[in-house]
């Protein structure tokens, strides 16, 4: 009975020491000042560039260390949100307040951040027929908002760095709510940043094999709300129906194509006006609305978010609408093993067309 009391501690002492060390979760704080110029990307935007926008953008972040696979294929990033605050220097786009999710990732031994986030933006002054009929900017006063964040970082203590490098902010409604021009702006940026504690011991698996997988089959149905470029024509919905292919062809990248069909119902109302208000278009108004293209892409893995990236062509394309030619970016996030999610800004050129939220099944492989 002695030898057994003497024992039972050793036995234990595994699962107490395990309890005493947790999964540490290591943290930063950073807030950078911006001031910079909007880059005239259309020619109709020209009136609201007076001034020079400044702002601040704050970010909290969560620091990876490993204890994913996936972290340790992008030399361990961050993630996190953060949040802006854009004060545009011209009366009739106001300021721009944002929220976003965003991953950082670094390079030249962790001195180089490249941070990238998605979001929502609020607008305080956007477009109104009898109130601010010159902010053809933004047609509504939630939209979407991005940016990307090139920063050289120096350490000055155990807590506290400094940086410094480029900001670029984009606001837009995918076209939601017309007009929706869209500002872009480039900045310069000065920070500075909390750490709360060293980040634990880099988790550098084994390197693994190669990894692939069979060609699957897809199916996705998407959707929305937008509106025709001529003001006040009345916002409709949408729906894309995708079917494609994708392989799988290591741990990070997987190729896809497919094709697609477009049935927005804005561009049936803009073909109706066009005929009538500009008969010089050569548009009849029997025209048919939908459409349909072929694509590819890719899409890239970071556990099960994927950030996708998409370029199409429209072979059937009854009216003229922005060209021929599209893109697409988002991400997508498997709900389980064979069902996603997608969230994505589908545009022409530089300009947007619509934010398609959508729902998918990946078949067995083919």
């Amino acid at each position: 009975m002695r030898l057994v009391r003497l024992l039972l501690p050793l036995l234990f002492f595994p699962l107490f020491v395990f309890a005493q060390q947790p999964e540490e979760k290591p943290i930063e704080v950073d807030i950078n000042y911006f001031a910079g110029s909007i880059i005239r990307h259309n020619k109709d935007i020209s009136h609201l560039i007076t001034g020079h926008p400044n702002g601040f953008l704050m970010a909290f972040n969560r620091k990876t260390y490993g204890l994913k696979d996936w972290e340790a294929l992008y030399n361990f990033p961050d993630w996190g949100v953060s949040f802006s605050y854009q004060d545009l220097k011209n009366p009739y786009l106001g300021d721009v307040y944002s929220l976003y999710g965003h991953y950082g990732f670094y390079f030249l031994n962790r001195r180089l951040l490249t941070r990238i986030g998605t979001g929502i933006g609020y607008a305080t002054n956007p477009f109104d027929i009898e109130t601010n009929i010159k902010n053809n900017a933004y047609g509504s006063t939630l939209m979407s908002s991005s940016f990307l964040m090139i920063q050289y970082r120096q350490r000055l203590s155990k807590h506290f760095s400094v940086q410094t490098g480029l900001t670029f902010l984009h606001n837009s409604n995918g076209n939601v709510k017309s007009p929706n021009t869209s500002t872009n702006t480039m900045s310069f940026s000065l920070g500075v940043l909390y750490q709360d504690q060293a980040i634990p011991k880099y988790n550098l698996r084994p390197e693994a094999k190669a990894y692939k997988e069979p060609i699957h089959f897809n199916i996705a149905l998407s959707g929305g709300l937008n509106e025709s470029d001529y003001v006040n024509l009345g916002q409709f919905p949408f729906a894309v129906a995708s079917v494609f292919a994708d392989k799988r062809i290591n741990k990070k990248s997987t190729l896809i194509a497919g094709i697609e069909g477009f049935f927005s119902r804005f561009l049936k109302e803009e073909i109706e006006y066009v005929s009538i208000a500009f008969p010089g278009h050569d548009v009849s108004g029997g025209e048919d609305w939908k459409r349909v293209g072929a694509y590819i892409g890719h899409e890239l893995h970071f556990g099960k978010m994927i950030i996708i990236t998409h370029a199409g062509y429209y072979f059937y394309y009854p009216y003229d609408f922005e060209g021929r030619v599209y893109v697409r970016a988002g991400v997508k996030h498997y709900l389980s093993k064979r069902v996603f999610g997608s969230v994505a800004i589908k545009a022409h050129g530089a300009k947007a067309e619509a934010i398609e939220f959508g729902l998918g099944f990946r078949f067995n492989k083919l």
